[in-house]
């Protein structure tokens, strides 16, 4: 079974991470306030980004990783920029220096 890791934006420009086995049905929760909690106050949301996984447990720890990531990062995840990310992972260890 495949598993995907997805990042919305929200109405008011935040971004939410989540991971489901069946991105489509998970997609159309949100979009139609089903899922309850904090999409659900923030509507319309937009599927900006998604990745498959082979197993539940690489989805949930790619999301757990996207949650602690920088609004930059993940803008930068949207847009493909993988030089982006790693200047921005490195530029957060340098400064805990």
């Amino acid at each position: 079974m495949a598993f995907s890791v997805y990042l919305l934006r929200c109405a008011d420009g935040s971004y939410y991470t989540g991971h489901t086995d069946d991105l489509d049905k998970r997609i159309g929760e949100h979009v139609t306030g089903a899922c309850s909690g904090y999409t659900a106050t923030r509507l319309p949301v937009e599927l900006v980004w998604s990745q498959e996984c082979t197993a539940r447990i690489e989805a949930l720890n790619v999301e757990r990783r996207i949650k602690g990531w920088s609004r930059a990062k993940k803008e930068a995840l949207i847009h493909g920029d993988w030089d982006e990310i790693s200047r921005l992972a490195r530029s957060k260890s340098d400064s805990k220096d």
